[in-house]
């Protein structure tokens, strides 16, 4: 059976085609979108459950081979644990949430590993590490897609953003893709292809409208933002062929998470001593601050997890005039409740596209802990990485040499009224159009998989 895979930073999704529409398919429960989460008893467990779960014969034993290590310390894991061998060891999207939240310094907590992929610098056993969460989600994603249809899936076309990392985006771009191809393969899809995620955006828009338009496709999503001005309506849809109608795209690793970590930042770091002073009158330092909220990068993680950053807590609370705040901090450190944090602010963002302003809640942290959020103060907060995200849209018309006729957002963060406004203010007057910010990209990958498999 074929089938589009959005394996988004933020949400996953799978859609299949069904009396001749798109039809997104139910993986949790009612929900057809999996938060990009996972939660391990121990991180060589997730080694062990990718083992228990590929297919194929020789392929397992293939990878039993190359991860004979890992494996033997998950076998020890279980025995120190006392874990029974069909004992779930690892939980995804909102359950592996659940799990973080109650037990977060007990187990191996993951939040968007694609913004991890393509990194620079990342050595071997790095990489076969992504490669093991990565392909740990496929399997569970494609097996409950599977479970719920009763049909095997077997091709699939899956989402790109136009670049992974800013950096070496060549070198970045092949590593992301062989990992996310090997994942593919080991969750047992036998054919697999990518397409620009802006442009399966841009499919999806493309079976409504009745007259040809030139659209710039603006897709925000939880890693990456990227823009694609296309050529799209009625004598364009049935192309097999579309490479001539892309007129130009543009893509870097800014999203939703970015705004997030913003957020964490500005707002809610505050709270744990980030704007307080040291007794010697000067500012506190802040790059421990934005270590810890800085959740979509791996230095940073470990960095904030060394020991060298516990010891320079442990001096900043005997140089700070607040030592409490320094107190609230180390607790956060301990409990591993950085990830909550940029959760908390992922909320406000969510919340103030509606509202005009927000309380956040941190008894986790502290009972009564809690700051009031504005949308004002939202938007105050998030301009370097939405000037990021105006650049890239700019630099796609200027590109196509075209204005658009109109816009057509798609992602979770598109619907932030701050957001729209800025692009309004940037592009013109140009009409913008919603999509469905989180299930475009599934539905485009789709149509293009019936159109290239069938």
């Amino acid at each position: 059976m074929i089938c589009g895979f959005d394996y988004g930073t933020s949400n996953c999704a799978i859609g299949i085609e069904h009396e001749a529409s798109v039809q997104l398919v139910p993986l949790e429960g009612t929900n057809t979108f999996l938060p990009s989460t996972l939660y391990a008893l121990d991180r060589d467990l997730i080694t062990e459950f990718v083992a228990r779960h590929i297919g194929a014969e020789q392929e397992r034993q293939d990878f039993v081979t190359l991860r004979r290590n890992i494996l033997t310390r998950a076998q020890r894991v279980r025995r120190e644990e006392d874990l029974d061998d069909d004992e779930q060891t690892l939980f995804f999207g909102r359950a592996a949430f659940s799990e973080y939240f109650q037990w977060p310094d007990e187990g191996y907590f993951v939040k968007s590993p694609k913004s991890f992929l393509g990194g620079t610098g990342l050595r071997e056993q790095h990489i076969c590490f992504f490669e093991d969460v990565v392909t740990a989600m496929m399997q569970n994603i494609k097996r409950r897609s599977e479970q719920n249809l009763g049909k095997e899936l077997t091709h699939t076309v899956i989402g790109r953003p136009v670049n992974f990392q800013g950096v070496d985006a060549d070198a970045s771009n092949r590593q992301a893709l062989d990992i996310l191809t090997t994942a593919g393969k080991r969750a047992g899809f036998k054919e697999i292809e990518f397409l620009y995620e802006p442009i399966a955006a841009g499919l999806d828009f493309e079976a409504s409208i009745t007259e040809n338009k030139t659209v710039l496709v603006v897709d925000i999503g939880g890693g990456t933002t990227d823009c694609a001005m296309v050529r799209m309506g009625p004598d364009y849809v049935k192309k097999s062929d579309r490479s001539a109608d892309f007129l130009a795209h543009t893509g870097e690793r800014v999203g939703g998470n970015d705004l997030d970590i913003r957020v964490a930042g500005k707002h809610l770091m505050p709270l744990f001593g980030m704007e307080s002073t040291l007794k010697t009158g000067l500012p506190m330092p802040t790059q421990l601050y934005w270590n810890a909220v800085t959740t979509n990068d791996v230095s940073a993680l470990a960095t904030f997890s060394s020991l060298e950053t516990k010891l320079q807590m442990e001096q900043l609370r005997l140089d700070a005039t607040e030592p409490t705040l320094i107190d609230r901090f180390i607790h956060l450190r301990e409990e591993k409740h950085n990830y909550h944090l940029v959760r908390n602010a992922e909320e406000a963002k969510i919340v103030l596209s509606d509202a005009l302003e927000h309380r956040v809640q941190l008894d986790y942290i502290e009972a009564g802990l809690n700051t009031l959020m504005t949308r004002e103060q939202f938007s105050v907060s998030i301009q370097p990485p939405l000037e990021k995200m105006l650049s890239l849209m700019s630099e796609a018309v200027q590109q196509a040499g075209d204005k658009p006729d109109v816009i057509y957002m798609t992602g979770g963060s598109a619907k932030s009224p701050v957001i729209r406004r800025a692009i309004q203010d940037r592009i013109g007057d140009v009409p913008v159009l919603d999509g469905d910010h989180f299930g475009s990209v599934a539905a485009g990958l789709t149509v293009w998989a019936q159109r290239i498999f069938k």
